[in-house]
């Protein structure tokens, strides 16, 4: 494993050393907190950052793993293609935001605004998430296993909302229908994964009312 400390650093030194180092090798940044954009448009490699990180951590990543051992700034996993982020602690307001594809998982809890205009990422939030989580969501799913805040899933496009709590309210354009064995099956299969503990016959299913949102 090589290491990196970014205390005195600032972010395009951090990114160059990242990319030198990574070789088949994990790489491991600390003190990072005050850097935004760390390991951004990276394709391969494994990182993890030792503490807090900065805001958009990961945007455009596109095939790199990168773990965060305690929170994360704002707009993490902006515009994600490929990849995974892990974040152990609480992710700050608009955590993937925009993405294509990947994988984000949040073990604490979400800011308002998480995956905004997801077009086809797998969010999972282990805990509870702030309001307007998943508006305007073009495709792909967010997984909620506590409690959302106001206007979940607002105008709702395609893709998926599952939660396991409750909601303060829901959006324009959502339908609230019945999990299906496939629903709890492929739930079954991410809590395993990624190691979080929660009962996938519990929670419900949120879809779009209407292929038209925005005429109705």
């Amino acid at each position: 494993m090589k290491t990196i400390n970014a205390k005195e650093l600032n972010l395009r030194d951090v990114n160059t050393a990242i990319k030198q180092q990574i070789n088949g090798h994990r790489v491991i940044v600390t003190d990072a907190e005050h850097i935004h954009g760390v390991a951004a448009g990276l394709k391969v490699g494994d990182i993890l950052i030792q503490g807090d990180s900065g805001d958009y951590l990961g945007m455009l990543a596109d095939g790199v793993t990168i773990e965060v051992t305690r929170n994360a700034g704002k707009y993490a996993a902006d515009n994600m293609t490929r990849g995974q982020l892990l974040i152990q602690g609480n992710a700050g307001f608009g955590a993937a935001q925009y993405c294509y594809g990947g994988t984000v998982v949040i073990y604490g809890g979400a800011e308002d605004f998480t995956g905004t205009m997801n077009k086809g990422a797998t969010i999972i939030v282990a805990g509870d998430i702030g309001d307007e989580a998943a508006t305007y969501m073009l495709d792909g799913q967010l997984i909620v296993v506590g409690n959302a805040g106001f206007n979940l899933a607002n105008y709702l496009i395609r893709g998926a909302v599952y939660i396991g709590g409750e909601w303060k309210s829901l959006g324009h354009n959502t339908h609230h229908v019945p999990m299906t064995n496939d629903d709890e099956s492929q739930l079954r299969s991410l809590f395993e994964r990624y190691g979080i503990e929660a009962d996938p016959s519990r929670f419900k299913k949120i879809i779009a009312a209407s292929k038209k949102p925005f005429y109705n």
